[in-house]
């Protein structure tokens, strides 16, 4: 346990203890041991973690394409069924007419029913239209409970059909660049061609997040898997982190949401 944790983050470590702890309930009880919704960087956590063991890893976002996925960490005899994810995806109707309700509104109104944001995974947004992945234990009572979103009457309903489903509207475009450090800074600098300046201001501002949290140091190390959200230059992902330049630069590989 103690030289996993040298290889992450001293502020990943309480989940590095969760992921620890669901391996040993799986290897105790051989039983599968499914996750709430996970975001990139905590999936790659749990590959590097449960990976290296006997175990059959599975994804599941519920919508194409998700960002948030629950995993299944399960004994080696184990196969997928359909259902074993225990996710539902909903949908809400609105009139857009008058009013338009975006990701934020809607991730307010579930943590404002006291759902925890690991019960739900990426939410989508179309013309009068939400869609949102969810804990399928949770399904009746948002049915009975969702009924407005911010000021917003709201119809709710469970999407049966897969046909139905929003496409994924974001896509990233592959590049590769050199960095002289994974400093946070550094790879923002690179990545967006901007001044180091320029990049320790977006930082210091608190307008960079990490993981969907808020970084302001500027010396702050990326890992592969970040996910990087720059407020006005948009988001940037963490591919691959490979090996020196000859002049001992980093190479990387980001997404950039195009």
């Amino acid at each position: 346990m103690e030289g996993m944790l040298q290889h992450f983050r001293k502020d990943e470590q309480p989940f590095i203890e969760r992921v620890n702890g669901w391996v040993t309930e799986v290897e105790d009880r051989y039983t599968p041991k499914l996750t709430g919704f996970l975001d990139p960087r905590q999936r790659y956590i749990v590959r590097a973690i449960a990976g290296s063991g006997d175990f059959v890893l599975s994804e599941f976002g519920g919508l194409p394409g998700a960002e948030r996925q629950r995993m299944i960490i399960a004994p080696s005899y184990y196969e997928a069924q359909p259902g074993d994810e225990e996710i539902s995806v909903m949908e809400i109707r609105y009139p857009s007419k008058f009013i338009e309700i975006g990701h934020r509104d809607v991730l307010g109104s579930l943590t404002g029913l006291g759902i925890d944001r690991a019960r739900f995974g990426d939410i989508r947004t179309g013309d009068g239209v939400v869609q949102f992945a969810a804990d399928a234990s949770l399904t009746d009572y948002l049915i009975a409970n969702l009924q407005a979103v911010g000021k917003a009457k709201v119809r709710i309903a469970e999407v049966r059909s897969q046909e139905e489903f929003l496409p994924l509207a974001e896509q990233y475009q592959e590049e590769s660049l050199t960095v002289s450090s994974l400093r946070l800074d550094t790879v923002i600098a690179g990545a967006l061609n901007l001044s180091r300046q320029k990049s320790a201001m977006l930082i210091q501002s608190g307008k960079v997040k990490v993981n969907h949290a808020v970084r302001e140091s500027v010396s702050y190390e990326l890992s592969d898997s970040d996910l990087l959200s720059v407020r006005g230059h948009g988001r940037i992902r963490i591919e691959e982190i490979g090996g020196r330049t000859k002049k001992e630069r980093i190479r990387l590989v980001i997404g950039k949401l195009i």
